[in-house]
């Protein structure tokens, strides 16, 4: 198929099958991509809300400890199973055998997790304090002690992790995304409100010296950091019922047969997957964790801040495109490897099923494509963005309260860092996904370990030269040498992708980001000495005004290299306003 039928501003009266599957991806990322916006926009303000209430202090190391063990677990035995094996499976599972064979094995997937995680559970509250000694060695008692009793708020969210993710991806392989894109919104949203209503009044203490002032200071205790952690608990509940409505007609029911073809089929696939996940767990993070407690205090605060920036562009385009795109290519790539057709037999069966197994893998490769393309076009000039915009936008978000200027600065450094990575991981993102549609999860799991290893060496060579920044730098170069292996171990699988224009396209918009970029360095400072307000309206309005002008130039600069994918994206915008 040649590449101007897959991108098409203006589509033809009748719209071949890959502008329909175009199409289809292309609204299920922007009800994925709008629901991230406003699940990452809580996600700001949850972090707003805690940084405000304790700032960097030994409250929130405890508080994030107690967040890590079950956001951990819930990533080593459950989410990887999501894009991995459960939305492949089910989706070869309703295109070969039904719905009604799809919603047993959905059955099976709920009753298993919810048995499995509740005596995890169980296990995580009785050994508490020794659970948090695992994640950070270097915490003092008082920050085990206080961390432990968090985690026993929290432990519990994993079995409502577990219930969403399995009925979020038995969602996603009948290609409906509108609940699963509310999940975070309902998490993050609980999360702020929670903790804003169960939170303490700060305690006003004085000390009077003789012949001084009082010296009043303005803190909560450090029991108060309960209320964000019961928030993060009621959040996790409520994103797996509000999965429920979508759920209408699937008859599910209590089913424990774990010898289920299909179940061991999942774990089968996932089981590359766990294990990479296991040197993940154990390994690297415990390692990371570790290192971090012995650099500077609220160094895990400084992580999750600078992480949690990244998060919004990651989600917004990388996650949204992946998640769009992942059942569409298992379907490809089940019909792909369904043989000839069962009512014709001979010369006949055998040239119909060569010429739909060449259609279905174009089609697999164009849509895998136009994904690549749409990530390049959109992560580029976000990466960039952030990057020149750091300090400001860190300092419009987080600067108020027990943060302060210290920790605006660390917290960009950090960001700085861990953007170097960003568009190689969300390009990654997307071929990891399209070796699992081919249910293939032993290559990138053993890409996985090359990429630790990268991680691991940077971060002890580094450590010594610039100590918690090491970290980021470790990251970074993790997900440039696992996307850059990932990218010509597929090309070989796929016999290459054809005419996607990769390249052109990355060069194209590099350009037009490099502009942007550039034009962002020189209007910021200089906005900081023009405009004279408060400090939060001035860096709202330094922020607003250069990344404005950046994005403006880019997409400018985009339009003029004739960067088919913005027209494209134009195109159905407008169709959909004009509805």
């Amino acid at each position: 198929m040649p590449e101007e039928s897959v991108i098409a501003a203006g589509a033809p009266d009748q719209p071949t099958a890959q502008q329909e599957t175009n199409t289809r991806v292309a609204r299920a990322t922007g009800v994925l991509a709008l629901g991230n916006i406003l699940s990452r926009a809580l996600g700001m303000a949850r972090e707003i809300v805690i940084t405000t209430l304790f700032g960097a202090s030994r409250a929130t190391d405890a508080f994030y400890a107690a967040t890590i063990v079950p956001k951990t677990l819930y990533d080593l035995l459950i989410a990887g199973h999501v894009n991995s094996a459960i939305v492949p499976v089910l989706s070869e599972i309703d295109a070969k055998e039904g719905r009604v064979a799809f919603w047993h094995v959905v059955s099976v997937l709920v009753s298993l997790l919810t048995v499995i995680l509740s005596l995890l559970v169980l296990l995580i509250m009785a050994f508490a304090p020794q659970v948090i000694t695992l994640v950070g060695s270097g915490y003092s008692a008082e920050t085990v002690g206080l961390a432990a009793g968090l985690l026993r708020l929290t432990a519990p969210a994993l079995i409502f992790l577990g219930l969403f993710s399995a009925m979020s991806g038995a969602l996603y392989a009948l290609h409906q995304f509108t609940w699963p894109a509310l999940a975070g919104v309902v998490f993050n949203g609980c999360i702020v409100l929670v903790t804003l209503l169960a939170v303490p009044p700060v305690q006003v203490t004085a000390q009077i010296l003789p012949g001084t002032l009082p010296d009043f200071s303005y803190a909560r205790p450090e029991w108060a950091i309960q209320s964000a952690a019961l928030g993060w608990m009621v959040g996790s509940a409520a994103q797996a019922l509000v999965q429920i409505p979508g759920l209408r007609g699937s008859r599910l029911r209590l089913s424990l047969n774990f010898r289920h073809p299909s179940i061991r089929q999942i774990a089968k696939l996932y089981a590359p997957v766990m294990f990479t996940l296991i040197v993940d767990t154990l390994v690297v993070r415990t390692f990371s964790y570790n290192l971090a407690s012995n650099t500077v205090e609220g160094a895990l605060g400084y992580m999750n801040w600078a992480t949690t920036l990244i998060q919004f562009p990651q989600g917004l385009v990388a996650t949204a495109i992946s998640v769009a795109i992942l059942p569409t290519l298992s379907r490809f790539a089940a019909l792909m490897a369904m043989g000839s057709t069962p009512d014709m037999a001979g010369d006949d069966a055998s040239a119909m099923a060569s010429g739909a197994s060449q259609d279905n893998t174009q089609a697999f490769k164009d849509t895998l494509g136009l994904g690549l393309r749409l990530s390049i076009v959109l992560m580029l000039p976000a990466a960039v963005g952030l990057f020149v915009l750091a300090t400001p936008i860190v300092s419009l978000i987080f600067q108020r309260g027990a943060f302060n200027a210290t920790d605006t600065a660390i917290t960009a450094d950090a960001l700085r860092l861990y953007l170097i990575g960003l568009p190689f991981a969300a390009v990654d993102l997307l071929l990891v996904y399209a070796f699992y549609a081919r249910q293939d999860t032993l290559t990138p799991a053993l890409i996985g370990l090359v990429s630790f290893g990268v991680y691991l060496v940077t971060a002890v060579l580094l450590l010594p030269v610039i100590g918690l920044f090491s970290l980021m730098v470790a990251d970074s170069l993790k997900h440039i040498s696992h996307a850059l292996i990932s990218a010509v171990l597929l090309q070989r699988r796929l016999n290459g992708l054809g005419k996607q224009r990769i390249f052109s396209t990355l060069a194209k918009a590099g350009f037009a980001a490099a502009a942007m970029g550039l034009l962002a360095l020189v209007t910021e400072p200089l906005l900081e000495s023009v405009v004279g307000m408060s400090s939060t309206l001035r860096e709202a309005i330094v922020v607003a005004v250069a990344a404005g002008l950046g994005g403006a130039a880019y997409v400018g600069i985009a339009t003029l290299l004739k960067v088919d994918e913005l027209a494209w994206m134009a195109g159905m915008v407008r169709r959909r306003l004009g509805r």
